[in-house]
C-alpha cells in the first residue's frame, strides 16, 4: 500500500521536499538536501522514518554537507508491502547498497541507529572507497553468536502481541519532550494495521542464531570494522536506552577500529536523534 500524501502535510520541523525512486517495482522515498562535497547518509530504525533525523539535518547542512535520508521500504513515505514475508534482511540491505549506487554517493559519513545500524554497518565493507566517516548511535551488529538481551526479547514479544502498535504513542513515551504533533508524525505513515507489516516484521528479523539470515554477513562486517576500517568514527550513546544503551555500545566500540571515547547524552534515550542538535554539534566538533 501507499500512504496518502495528505497524511504528511504540515509535519512540524520537517520542511523538506520528498524525492522518490523506483526499486523492484516499489516507490521509495528519500530526502536529499544540500550539495556539499561530503554526504551524510542517515539510516533510521524501527519503527521510525526519516522524520527522526529532522533535528540533525540543519546543523549538517549549515556545515556544508549534502544530507540523504531514505525511508526503508515499509516505513515513512515509502511503499509498504502488506505481506510480512516480503521483508527480510537481504531485501533491506540490498536496497541500501542500490540506493548508494543509484545516487552515486561518495565521501559518505554514515549515520546509523537501531536497524539503521544492523543493516548499515554491513554496507561499507562492500564499497569502502565511498565511506570516510561513521556516526553511530544506539545500535548493534546482528551477528547471531550472542544471546539476545531480555529487553529486546520483551520488545519483540510486545510487537508480536500488538499488531496495531501505535508508533506515535511509543515515541511519546520514549521521548517525553516531543510535542503531540511531533509524536503524531511517527504514526502518520500508517493509516491502518495492514500498513504496519514492516513495523511488525523488523523485530523478528534480528538474527537470533549463527545461521539466521543476516548473521553471517554481520560477522563479516564485525571483522571488517575491527581490522580494515580506516575512517573517522564518532559514537553517541543515549544513556537512558534500556536495550541498546551504554553496555551494548561499549561492546560495539571495541569492534570499531580506532573509535574514540563515546559522547554520552545523559537525557537521551533509544531514539537519540530526538536529541539530535546536541549529537550533531558534538560530531561536527569531533570531525574538525
Amino acid at each position: 500500500m501507499r500512504t496518502p500524501e495528505e497524511r504528511f502535510a504540515d509535519l512540524p520541523g520537517f520542511p523538506w521536499a520528498p524525492h522518490y525512486l523506483e526499486w523492484r517495482g516499489l516507490r521509495v522515498h528519500y530526502l536529499d538536501e544540500g550539495s556539499g562535497p561530503r554526504t551524510l547518509l542517515c539510516l533510521h530504525g524501527e519503527p521510525t522514518w526519516s522524520y527522526l533525523y529532522r533535528r540533525m539535518i540543519p546543523p549538517f547542512l549549515a556545515a556544508g554537507y549534502r544530507v540523504v535520508a531514505p525511508d526503508f521500504i515499509g516505513f515513512g513515505r515509502s511503499d509498504k508491502p502488506v505481506e510480512e514475508a516480503a521483508y527480510d534482511f537481504d531485501f533491506h540491505r540490498s536496497f541500501v547498497l542500490d540506493l548508494i549506487e543509484r545516487l552515486n554517493l561518495s565521501n559518505i559519513s554514515l549515520a546509523v541507529q537501531d536497524w539503521g545500524g544492523l543493516l548499515g554497518l554491513t554496507v561499507p565493507m562492500e564499497m569502502p572507497a565511498r565511506f570516510e566517516r561513521l556516526l553511530v548511535m544506539n545500535t548493534a551488529l546482528g551477528t547471531g553468536d550472542a544471546p539476545l538481551g531480555e529487553g529486546f526479547l520483551a520488545w519483540r514479544a510486545y510487537v508480536n502481541k500488538n499488531p496495531a502498535i501505535d508508533c506515535g504513542k511509543l515515541l511519546a513515551r520514549a521521548c517525553p519532550h516531543l510535542s503531540a504533533a511531533e509524536a503524531a508524525a511517527y504514526e502518520a505513515p500508517y493509516p491502518d494495521t495492514v500498513s504496519k507489516a514492516g513495523v511488525r516484521r523488523f523485530p523478528n528479523l534480528v538474527p537470533d542464531g549463527p545461521d539466521a539470515p543476516g548473521a553471517a554477513i554481520s560477522r563479516q562486517a564485525r571483522e571488517w570494522w575491527r581490522h580494515h576500517w580506516k575512517g573517522e568514527s564518532f559514537m553517541a550513546i543515549g544513556a537512558r536506552d534500556p536495550v541498546l544503551g551504554p553496555p551494548v555500545m561499549q561492546q560495539l566500540r571495541k569492534i570499531i577500529r580506532n573509535c574514540p571515547e563515546p559522547y554520552v547524552h545523559a537525557e537521551g534515550g533509544h531514539f537519540l536523534q530526538e536529541w539530535g542538535e546536541d549529537v550533531a554539534r558534538e560530531a561536527l566538533q569531533s570531525w574538525k
